[in-house]
């Protein structure tokens, strides 16, 4: 419903009064439940969702005063680490206290349909009907027309790295109201509290902020715009993005094209991450899934991903009941599947392979400890688990290539 209200109302061109529609209750009210739904850690006044929940009216009569007459500020973040996906490396994470996140969400609802308008077709993270699955179909049928020279790029450290003072000449491209800029200012300055030591980085938008991936999306919007005027197949999802080319030296040219841009704008791509890929001899990454020609694989992180996750639920020493451990497998494996669902129908076979496999040795260990336990039949057929409810991979991809009319 706000949504609605707000794209009838906020949509394109360049607008000048803006911050009425951030405090507007409706808005407040809206971002606040989206918030207080998300649950969340609490910020450095430790004040926990619930709290916030409890005291809604008055938090929300408060911001709005605060907003109205220009007096609100944004508390500093709480800055935590987090493991990478698929890595032993941490990044970075800052969490903004309750308050501030329904104000940034209520920003977010302002100006994103604005900046939307603006940003180019071939950009899809972080954007309302769209993903990553257009992204890669969007890559397979570049693939497809021959389009099979690859820049593969990779921005070293993009969110920590985008200068703040370019970032907000690109939004003022969109939008003059000088308090909703004020906000974003303010919020792209707040200050980092980590061991008991408050600073405020130079560069770069924060992680784990409402605002940050619209800001993240406008900064390279320029980007699209300009490899989509030399003639360029760029595709990209957030910071992450490939140039699909019909040559070698067409694919030289788009590199380097990105790079002086790049450099221009005070980021950088990762010497040891960006190359150039014939996708007819060796395979290149992509939003998880690795392309070799033009067939879909889990990339080796996410492969390892989901077989770590397998072992980790079916460990010999297992006290859980076989209809614990099955169903906790059946969580795992459909949440991979809805993203993998694409990849080659071949490996869908292969990963039920590995989970009856696993299962075996479990059922094994047990019966040796029980002997009197121990079925007539020792290999505990496929029929087995399936009887127990354990989803196979192999007939879900044939059910979804079946729904789709392809294969």
């Amino acid at each position: 419903m706000l949504e609605t209200l707000l794209d009838n109302k906020v949509r394109g061109g360049k607008w000048h009064t803006l911050i009425d529609k951030v405090y507007c209750k409706l808005n407040l009210f809206y971002s606040a439940h989206k918030v207080l739904g998300k649950k969340g850690a609490a910020g450095i006044d430790r004040q926990t969702v619930d709290d916030f929940a409890e005291q809604e009216r008055q938090e929300l009569q408060q911001l709005t005063e605060q907003l109205e007459g220009g007096t609100y500020r944004p508390s500093s973040v709480r800055r935590t680490w987090i493991p990478k996906p698929g890595s032993s490396e941490k990044r970075p994470l800052g969490i903004p206290t309750v308050r501030d996140r329904v104000v940034q969400t209520a920003v977010v609802h302002v100006i994103e349909p604005i900046l939307d308008a603006t940003f180019h077709d071939r950009s899809f993270g972080f954007r309302r009907g769209r993903g990553s699955h257009q992204a890669l179909h969007c890559v397979e049928q570049l693939l497809d027309t021959g389009h099979v020279y690859v820049v593969d790029a990779d921005l070293k450290g993009y969110f920590d790295t985008i200068p703040k003072d370019r970032l907000l000449e690109i939004v003022q491209q969109s939008i003059s109201d000088r308090r909703v800029l004020g906000l974003i200012q303010q919020y792209l300055d707040q200050g980092i509290v980590e061991d008991l030591r408050t600073w405020t980085p130079e560069h770069g938008v924060p992680q784990g902020a409402v605002l940050s991936p619209v800001l993240a999306n406008a900064y390279l919007n320029p980007l699209d715009h300009r490899m989509s005027e030399i003639g360029f197949q760029m595709v990209r999802y957030a910071d992450d993005f490939v140039i699909l080319c019909r040559t070698h030296d067409e694919a030289e040219a788009a590199l380097a094209a990105v790079r002086t841009w790049v450099e221009a704008n005070g980021l950088t791509l990762h010497p040891e991450k960006t190359h150039i890929v014939d996708a007819r001899e060796k395979s290149f990454s992509f939003l998880g899934y690795s392309f070799r020609g033009n067939l879909r694989f889990p990339r080796e992180k996410s492969h390892r991903k989901l077989m770590d996750r397998i072992r980790e639920l079916t460990p010999r020493k297992s006290g859980k009941s076989l209809k614990v451990v099955l169903q906790e497998i059946n969580r795992s494996i459909q949440g991979w599947f809805n993203y993998f669902r694409h990849c080659h129908w071949s490996i869908f076979r292969d990963y039920d392979r590995t989970v009856r496999t696993r299962l075996r040795r479990l059922l094994l260990k047990r019966h040796r400890r029980n002997p009197q336990r121990l079925p007539r039949q020792h290999r505990w057929p496929n029929a087995y688990f399936t009887d127990r409810g354990l989803h196979s991979l192999n007939t879900a991809h044939a059910r979804f290539v079946q729904s789709i009319g392809t294969y």
